[in-house]
């Protein structure tokens, strides 16, 4: 009987700590998938209402910035909001030059900010409005990437918007972007109205002036550190 009693705690021990080890209920992970190339219609509706609340006519406050700079391709895409693809072999790092002026107080956005990034054979041009009312819309991206290596050529064009991101308040993003091999022609008037609005906003924004003449000042690279 000793024996047994000693058997008999050892084996209770154990149940006990596979009883407390079992592990929690999988909690459920929803995963939203964006169809960039063909929005629904609802999604349709969405985007042709957040560009509709965009003045077609800028008109600006007197705050103002420009900034420009260099940093790595990750940090630039970032801050310029679009993910836009880009060889494996471009380089690690980009310039760029970024315009922000400040709509008036009565205005149902914040502000409108440009961003102007190169890389070795890459421009994109994104235009970026934050809305004052967060409560369903957050903020509205325009974008273009273009192949070339002459940036002083892109800032001189008006080339047309092949991206549009709306951000909103506790739901996903809604996308639509051009798209090789697809038939697009239900999204051309939403197309035509963000490149309409890059074209009033590069002239607004005086970006032909100050692009140049700010990314001239960005060095092609940086020197290496003399050494002591």
């Amino acid at each position: 009987m000793r024996i047994a009693s000693k058997l008999l705690v050892p084996l209770v021990f154990v149940s006990a700590i596979a009883v407390g080890q079992q592990a929690p209920a999988t909690p459920q992970v929803k995963v939203n998938y964006l169809n960039v190339c063909a929005p629904s219609e609802a999604d349709y509706q969405e985007i042709a209402s957040a560009l509709g609340r965009i003045p077609a006519r800028p008109r600006f406050a007197t705050d103002f910035e420009v900034s420009r700079g260099r940093s790595s391709l990750s940090e630039n895409l970032l801050a310029a909001g679009e993910g836009a693809k880009m060889n494996t072999d471009a380089p690690a790092v980009s310039r760029w030059v970024r315009v922000r002026k400040e709509f008036p107080e009565q205005s149902k956005f914040t502000n409108a900010q440009y961003s102007f990034s190169v890389t070795e054979n890459h421009v994109v041009e994104t235009l970026v409005f934050r809305s004052r009312e967060t409560k369903d819309l957050l903020q509205v991206s325009l974008s273009d990437t273009v192949n070339a290596s002459e940036p002083a050529t892109v800032v001189r064009g008006d080339t047309p918007a092949d991206r549009i991101r709306i951000e909103r308040f506790g739901k996903s993003s809604l996308v639509v972007a051009r798209c090789k091999d697809s038939d697009q022609s239900k999204y051309e008037p939403l197309f035509q109205q963000a490149s309409s609005l890059l074209a009033a906003y590069r002239k607004s924004l005086a970006v032909r002036n100050i692009v140049p003449a700010d990314l001239a000042k960005v060095p092609l690279a940086v020197k290496p550190a003399a050494k002591p």
